[in-house]
């Protein structure tokens, strides 16, 4: 910055110019063996990601921050081996889920605190749950 700002408007002007010019940047500063990412940091062995920080082994996510082994997951925090879910956090083993938290196991869920062995938001048993996640991976495909 060449000027110091003398007032609010050239303060935010100035933040709004910074936050454009990063925007631009493509690098994944601090990332090992990253392919195909945009913008991910501190991420290793990350691959089709954009805006995701401190991941790892996660696949085609976006704006991701600490997670592992996810797939097609986009605004999770602290997940683990999730797929094809969003704004979830502090969970694992998801699947197409939407703003869970704390949750395992969970298939098709939305809004579950603390969940496990669910499917569209119904609990099952463990051996009835994996049982029905069969049927539905193979009718899904």
């Amino acid at each position: 910055m060449d000027e110091w700002p003398t007032s609010a408007s050239e303060f935010r002007g100035a933040l709004r110019d910074i936050r454009r010019d990063q925007r631009k940047l493509d690098g994944n500063p601090g990332s090992y063996e990253v392919e195909n990412c945009r913008r991910c940091r501190n991420c290793m062995f990350t691959v089709d990601s954009t805006d995701c920080t401190k991941c790892t082994n996660c696949t085609d996510c976006e704006s991701c921050t600490r997670c592992t082994h996810c797939t097609g997951c986009e605004d999770c925090d602290d997940c683990r081996h999730c797929k094809h879910s969003e704004g979830c956090a502090d969970s694992s083993h998801l699947v197409e889920c939407t703003d869970c938290v704390g949750c395992t196991f969970c298939f098709g869920c939305v809004g579950l605190v603390d969940a496990e062995f669910h499917i569209l938001n119904q609990k099952f048993s463990r051996q009835e749950y994996f049982d029905r996640v069969e049927e539905l991976q193979d009718m899904l495909g």
